[in-house]
């Protein structure tokens, strides 16, 4: 029988964190965090991440991995999540991949176009170019080298752009047409998907937005403003892109008030949601759990007891 293994995937802001500390309290799993911001030391606030006290009790793989400054891609996501498997499974348990960055999650289990590393000489003509003539007009030039990856990037997504336009200027060849060729996924692995959330998009977003008001009083500001007192940083590293911390980063160097910093950050976090809600939809095998759906708790254990049965 092949090893198993349990996604629970969620958008963010639906409680994935909270229910995978529940359940590792009562089955023997091991957390490994499917988070892309949740890797890096001092984004603690604006990521969600768990506190001290709850990784003491309970430890979460692939948290606190790297300082801001560093890279981390889906890559190496895989590459550590193939080997924590194995050694969760060595020690006689199941391991729970819980986390909201889809691309993981399908790079885990799909497996992932041969694409070249980044290179920061490239990003940063990119990046030079950018502030020069502005993003949109570097998704007119990536819509002449690679139509199909500029139909399906936005115009001011400044992450993909930036990306896409990299790997054709390394390789000659279009993003689009790489993504076809695709290295193979964790091997001999049986995935069990969940995804976790309210299906009352509204209420989901409701959630989002007193969630961030939350973070701003236990202090997120202050966590930004620490980042952008450092001399190493800046606001094109991947870190430091993620939602909330772009936005109160504008806010830091006199790009918005605090108030329209804010506004954005509540409404890049719907979006992001609404991203991630999309990409579940596509997901095979996926069971959704309502998680304000009073029987939720009682579907939860049927489901565990059904992975642990096999």
């Amino acid at each position: 029988m092949a090893p198993r293994a349990i996604l629970l995937m969620g958008p963010t802001g639906a409680g994935k964190t909270d229910l995978a500390v529940q359940l590792a309290a009562q089955w023997p799993v091991e957390i490994i965090s499917v988070d892309s911001a949740l890797v890096y030391r001092g984004m603690d606030i604006g990521t969600g991440k768990p506190d001290r006290d709850v990784l003491a009790r309970v430890p979460h793989h692939l948290v606190d991995l790297l300082d801001p400054s560093e890279p981390y891609s889906a890559g190496q996501f895989v590459r550590d999540a193939v080997r924590l498997m194995a050694e969760i499974r060595g020690r006689g348990k199941v391991p729970l991949l819980v986390g909201g960055t889809m691309l993981y999650f399908r790079a885990l289990t799909r497996g992932m176009a041969a694409l070249p590393e980044a290179d920061p000489a490239t990003r940063a003509d990119i990046e030079a170019e950018a502030r020069e003539q502005g993003w949109p007009a570097l998704h007119a030039e990536l819509g002449l080298v690679d139509p199909v990856a500029a139909a399906r990037i936005l115009i001011n997504d400044s992450q993909r752009i930036q990306r896409a336009l990299e790997v054709f200027r390394l390789t000659g060849q279009p993003l689009s047409h790489l993504q076809l060729a695709t290295q193979p996924p964790a091997p001999d692995v049986t995935f069990h998907r969940v995804t976790w959330g309210p299906t009352d998009r509204e209420q989901l977003y409701g959630r989002i937005e007193s969630r961030f008001h939350a973070m701003m009083a236990a202090g997120f500001l202050d966590e930004v403003r620490q980042l952008f007192a450092r001399k190493d940083l800046s606001p094109e590293l991947p870190a430091l892109r993620s939602v909330g911390y772009r936005q109160l980063w504008g806010h830091l160097a006199h790009n918005a008030s605090l108030e329209e910093a804010v506004s954005e950050g509540i409404l890049a976090t719907r979006h992001l949601a609404r991203r991630q809600l999309i990409w579940l939809r596509k997901e095979p095998d996926n069971e959704w759990m309502d998680s304000l759906d009073s029987a939720v708790s009682v579907r939860i254990k049927q489901f565990m007891s059904r992975v642990f049965s096999l």
